[in-house]
């Protein structure tokens, strides 16, 4: 049965595909794969830079807002409306990937796309955790995966440096001082040194207790949620050369980002010319 056509962006949507479009599994594509605080916002920057000509796809929280979280609603007899709570999100991904085994991943397959506003590569920022990129080296056998990957402690620091005002939890102690009994997810995050450290800046004013818990909170649910160095695994065994993996501690975003577009235009002009030969 046809699904009605739904437009998501211009040139872009879901559904029943217009005259002309194709879907996005027929595209080469580059994905960008990383939990929060790993640096893709700024890779994507860099990348954009290089390469200005490369069109950049509606991004994942654009996906989930749209296409994941009001499936979820919709299926518990909920009202669509905005969720800004990043825990509370996480829930409403993780039970559509209940449904959907490539979670957000599958969200991305189902997108076609009208090949003269979305021609070439295009970049995708991006997909987390191992169902999803599971799923999308099965699904997406044109995909070049850019994986960036910190340390907890470092995605930490750089969500409280960042600003961003989607970073936010439900704070369960507002106003209170900080107390690592309050924050067990700590102890799993951050080293004894890194804590002390921590909790002299929150002493000092640098940083308030309660974006120290709701940043820690954010951390500890995506590992829960995603396992990043699974997902890791995961590519390195169904799609190795397929994979560029930066560290980004290691590499600036101009670094990461050269990086892993000579990979995906290497990989892609070998790919064309397998299916010159196969044609």
């Amino acid at each position: 049965m046809d699904v009605a056509f739904e437009l998501l962006a211009e040139g872009l949507g879901v559904g029943s595909a217009p005259p002309g479009w194709r879907p996005l599994t027929a595209q080469p594509l580059l994905i960008l794969v990383g939990v929060t605080g790993v640096g893709k916002t700024t890779t994507v920057r860099a990348i954009q830079r290089l390469r200005p000509d490369l069109k950049v796809l509606p991004n994942r929280r654009f996906l989930a807002d749209r296409l994941v979280i009001p499936a979820v609603q919709r299926a518990w007899g909920e009202e669509v409306h905005p969720v800004t709570d990043r825990v509370q999100r996480f829930a409403y991904t993780r039970a559509y990937r209940e449904q959907h085994p490539g979670g957000l991943a599958h969200a991305l397959s189902t997108l076609i796309l009208d090949p003269t506003q979305w021609p070439g590569l295009l970049l995708f920022d991006g997909l987390r955790g191992v169902d999803e990129v599971r799923f999308a080296a099965q699904a997406l056998p044109k995909a070049h995966f850019g994986v960036l990957h910190a340390p907890d402690s470092v995605r930490v620091e750089r969500l409280l440096t960042r600003r961003d005002a989607f970073d936010q939890v439900e704070s369960q102690a507002a106003g209170a001082g900080l107390r690592w009994s309050d924050i067990p997810e700590s102890e799993e995050l951050l080293s004894p040194e890194e804590r002390e450290r921590l909790a002299g800046l929150v002493t000092q004013g640098v940083i308030a207790p309660d974006d120290l818990r709701a940043k820690i909170a954010i951390v500890a649910a995506e590992r829960r949620n995603y396992d990043p160095a699974g997902a890791i695994n995961v590519l390195q065994t169904l799609a190795p050369g397929r994979t560029t993996i930066v560290d980004t501690t290691q590499a600036t975003p101009d670094e990461a980002a050269a990086q892993i577009l000579a990979d995906a235009s290497g990989w892609n002009a070998d790919e064309a010319d397998r299916a010159d030969r196969r044609g």
